[in-house]
């Protein structure tokens, strides 16, 4: 209990009034210059939230692309931001990775874990987001898949074995407040602010990651025993 304390609880973006995701996804193209794209959206059918794809065991509902050629449709211009969140508002709001950015997507337990050693360290931390099916993803700067898998195994540690998986070119992120279904709200464990408008280099943070997903893959190890 103790590597979590002092990290700050995660909590979805204060939301003005009247205020839609289209206007959250403005936000992110105007002020972070990242790209976005829409996803799916949620349906109420018999009392439940289903996604919009129609597969009901839909794993990500409401957070995953309608299309398999939603690269080129992501855009970082406002103007084609509304338009396109004019034909479905409740679209979920999805970031590609590879551009701007890259993530680093580790377990929820073995993230706060890792934010309160960085915070020791003193770390410099891009936004970090928390979604429904307690996951955290890291932003670093472009070309983090391409290093993660050696980095990682020079300290020591297999990446499928410590469930730490770099998301690059032809993958993305959901950002908040895109909901999961009934199971919540993705949410920002770090916001993004003008303070981390710089992104650190995976390598930069690697360690304590590896660290953490390594002591919970080996707590889950013990559990199961």
């Amino acid at each position: 209990m103790e590597e979590t304390k002092g990290v700050t609880e995660a909590a979805p973006i204060p939301k003005q009034r009247g205020e839609q995701l289209v206007d959250h996804a403005v936000r992110y193209a105007e002020e972070r210059h990242w790209d976005v794209f829409p996803g799916t959206w949620l349906e109420a059918e018999d009392g439940r939230e289903l996604c919009s794809c129609g597969n009901t065991e839909c794993p990500a509902p409401g957070a995953h692309p309608v299309m398999q050629g939603w690269a080129a449709s992501a855009t970082g211009s406002a103007m084609q931001v509304r338009r396109m969140w004019q034909k479905q508002p409740k679209a979920g709001i999805l970031l590609p990775t590879g551009r701007t950015f890259d993530a680093i997507d580790v377990p929820e337990a073995a993230g706060f874990l890792a934010l309160a050693r960085m915070e020791r360290m003193e770390l410099t931390l891009g936004p970090v987001t928390l979604t429904p099916n307690r996951r955290m993803l890291f932003f670093v700067l472009p070309g983090a898949t391409a290093k993660v898998p050696d980095l990682v195994r020079k300290l020591g540690w297999s990446p499928a074995s410590i469930d730490l998986v770099a998301r690059g070119e032809g993958e993305y992120a959901a950002a908040p407040p895109t909901r999961f279904g009934g199971r919540g709200a993705v949410q920002w464990a770090r916001r993004p602010t003008p303070a981390n408008r710089w992104l650190p280099d995976a390598e930069e943070l690697i360690n304590p990651l590896a660290y953490a997903c390594g002591r919970e893959a080996a707590s889950a190890r013990d559990r199961r025993d």
